[in-house]
């Protein structure tokens, strides 16, 4: 699927207020599961948790949702050396973007076993009362894409007025969804404009962390946000990862052999002008760092 990307512009425009509000308020979900290849996504939201010091401003109970014989409840031992059992809630968060007038709100779960309806419906009331305006999805899917290049990220709107406003593509995807396309679909019937990110994860080597995906939705968000994020060590661990999985193809020809067709197949694939543009993103990044980082 190609899709086209939004100039920094657009995304400027998209994180506005509303007229007569002072500050934009947008959520940022992702959930556990089948959405979550590598577990590229969760761990995304997870960081920007961290980086944002977010503060816990609710939950969805997990009762009516989950099946506990499939997603079963651990035993955690506590600071004091008590025992507490920790449930699977979805976690909504909030807090605000440093040096700009977003605030976010950040909504982690595992992906629920029954009712869809009722816990996509739950997670919108709550993101009403919080006076959420926009959406962003983020997923991670297995893909035939090598390790060694950039990895890449699929931008998809729905709404035809977004979309157009920043040059992308509606879904062309049919098939089985989760509980990601199931949010968006409903928070679309709810008016709200929502856009899903979802990172291509080297099918070979799938198993989580994968650092290089989770820093490409990353990379994603700080365009459309325009702040810089502080994510030199997830570059490192990124490196890491990535000499990790050049020792496993070098010892194994099998594996070797399809990297290199994959690399093959994609180096073909790219035009010269996507390879500007990709250098041009990159230098727009580096500058807004650098003004960042100026006292």
């Amino acid at each position: 699927m190609n899709i086209k990307n939004g100039e920094s512009g657009d995304h400027e425009r998209l994180l506005q207020p509303a007229p007569g509000e002072e500050r934009v308020t947008v959520m940022l979900a992702a959930f556990e599961g089948w959405n979550d290849a590598g577990e590229a996504a969760s761990d995304a939201l997870k960081y920007l948790h961290k980086l944002w010091h977010a503060k816990r401003v609710g939950v969805v109970e997990p009762d009516e949702y989950y099946d506990f014989q499939f997603t079963r409840p651990e035993i955690r031992l506590t600071s004091t050396g008590g025992r507490k059992i920790k449930w699977p809630l979805t976690r909504i968060a909030q807090a605000s973007v440093p040096g700009t007038n977003i605030d976010v709100v950040l909504v982690h779960g595992i992906e629920p076993s029954y009712r869809w309806r009722a816990y996509t419906a739950e997670i919108l009331a709550k993101a009403a009362a919080l006076n959420v305006s926009h959406v962003f999805l983020l997923g991670s899917l297995l893909a035939d894409v090598p390790h060694s290049r950039p990895l890449p990220v699929t931008e998809t709107c729905d709404d035809e007025v977004l979309a157009e406003r920043l040059g992308l593509e509606g879904s062309q995807y049919e098939g089985p969804i989760g509980i990601v396309g199931v949010l968006n679909e409903v928070a679309l019937l709810a008016g709200l404009p929502t856009i899903s990110l979802w990172a291509a994860v080297p099918h070979y080597v799938a198993q989580a962390p994968s650092p290089k995906a989770e820093l490409s939705l990353l990379n994603r968000l700080e365009d459309y946000f325009q702040v810089p994020l502080a994510t030199q060590d997830m570059v490192d661990d990124t490196q890491a990862w990535e000499r990790g999985v050049n020792e496993l193809a070098a010892s194994d020809p099998d594996i070797g052999g399809y990297v290199h067709q994959l690399e093959e197949a994609k180096d073909t694939a790219e035009l010269p002008e996507a390879s500007g543009e990709s250098i041009a993103t990159e230098f727009e990044r580096y500058l807004r760092r650098r003004g960042h980082e100026q006292p």
